[in-house]
């Protein structure tokens, strides 16, 4: 390895924020503009969302413009934890061509010929220097970075060119590896949706061929209130075929010569078709509640409210913890499955289809919506046979180990991604440089 500089981030670059834009100049393409970055463009602890892009039209200088050369920032973050205070974006070389604008919630680093901009990208994104950038973050409700604070964060890297160019393009052809998988995943959701859709609409008929659309076969569908299904199927109130229960209230008393500490649920645990288990937390409840309450194999969470895209969610609980209760804003839905599968009611849920009633029926506000259990018990089902059923919820499973092995995949990848990071950006492992340094600057 070639010696090691240690130099303060002020002297490695110049910063520069942007500046606030007219809103009514911002446009949703490129017809009339510039590219627009905000803090929406960047990712957690660092990288481009492209999700986050807008389009300026309105006046702007040349200083205004940063070159696919310049390594932005985010110097605001309204998020609690911080996630992107201080975060660094590379942008796509194809985005800067023409010049990209930057919002004042960005900053601008113009990077010392003597630095790697790429390199110093990957810096910033390690561990030691997003907590480096989070100690200079200012604020409560919305941070703000201390500009001159982190002009003196100690930068350390390989005074050789070749080498950080090395160590960039080992990082990079990992993080060509993630997108490529979650390119993957994005188009196996899309192709899931579409799968639910004609499932959840048209059905399998026992010769495994799904029936023909009702454009074509419009003697095999029924109008019902909640639209086409096959003339098979039935349609059945949830709480005709289902127990329908509301879990325990936080800060309720309980007789403490009789209480138990057990696990519970949260609505931050049950997702949309799957449980989040990793933070679990306890409740201390009546040994007569638990008895109640504890969740059994085959029972069906669903959240009583939330964001709109977690109102009703569901997902199917297989014992994985002993003795565990849920929230009273979480339901537990324990079907009757002679009638009704539990993973059927869990993956009707997730479907647009199915998720239309909560949408129309819920109680909402500005950004939140809830159901309660009346609305939950005249949740209207989509109703085959059971054995309809079983095959559509096999074949929604095939789609979700497909998923599920590309998502294991890509977590696999970013754990060998921070690996590299500590082991390369720290000199803890040097890079093999193959060819000859003839010149270095």
């Amino acid at each position: 390895m070639s010696e090691v500089h240690t130099e303060l981030l002020g002297d490695l670059a110049s910063a520069r924020r942007g500046i606030t834009y007219s809103e009514s100049a911002l446009r949703g393409n490129s017809e009339d503009g510039l590219p627009y970055v905000n803090m929406k463009s960047f990712l957690k602890n660092g990288g481009y969302n492209i999700e986050g892009l807008k389009y300026y039209a309105g006046f702007y200088t040349a200083a205004d413009i940063t070159r696919e050369n310049d390594l932005l920032i985010a110097n605001t973050d309204v998020t609690r934890d911080g996630d992107i205070i201080g975060a660094p974006a590379m942008l796509p070389n194809a985005l800067g061509k023409s010049g990209v604008l930057f919002s004042h919630h960005v900053t601008k680093l113009s990077v010392s010929t003597k630095l790697s901009v790429e390199y110093l990208y990957y810096l910033l994104c390690s561990d030691e220097y997003r907590r480096a950038m989070k100690k200079y973050a200012r604020g409560t409700t919305v941070l703000m970075l201390d500009m001159q604070g982190i002009k003196r964060i100690a930068v350390r890297y390989p005074t050789s060119k070749h080498e950080q160019k090395k160590v960039v393009s080992v990082l990079s052809s990992i993080d060509t590896a993630i997108e490529k998988t979650e390119v993957l995943i994005a188009k196996y959701q899309q192709i899931k949706a579409g799968l639910m859709h004609d499932l959840f609409t048209r059905g399998v008929l026992p010769n495994g061929q799904m029936r023909p659309p009702r454009e074509q076969a419009p003697e095999l569908y029924q109008e019902t209130a909640i639209g086409w299904i096959p003339r098979e199927w039935a349609v059945a109130k949830l709480g005709t075929m289902a127990k329908i229960v509301s879990g325990v209230t936080l800060g309720s008393k309980e007789s403490p010569s009789d209480t138990i500490e057990a696990p519970y649920l949260r609505v931050a645990n049950v997702q949309d078709g799957y449980l989040d288990l990793s933070e679990i937390k306890t409740v201390r409840i009546s040994r007569k509640t638990l008895e109640y309450l504890r969740l059994l194999p085959g029972d069906v969470l669903m959240n009583e409210g939330g964001d709109f895209d977690k109102l009703g969610r569901g997902a199917v609980w297989t014992g994985e913890i002993d003795d565990c209760v849920h929230q009273n804003h979480v339901f537990r839905v324990r079907t009757d499955a002679s009638v009704l599968l539990p993973n059927y009611l869990a993956f009707y849920s997730e479907s647009t289809f199915g998720k239309k009633y909560f949408l129309l029926s819920s109680k909402q506000s500005t950004n939140l919506a809830s159901i309660n259990s009346t609305q939950l018990n005249a949740y209207p089902i989509a109703l085959p046979s059971r054995s309809e059923q079983q095959e559509l919820v096999a074949r929604i499973s095939r789609a979700n180990l497909r998923i599920d092995a590309m998502k294991a995949e890509s977590t696999k990848l970013r754990s060998q991604r921070l690996g590299l990071m500590q082991d390369l950006l720290t000199g803890k492992v040097s890079v093999k440089v193959d060819e000859p340094e003839l010149v270095d600057g």
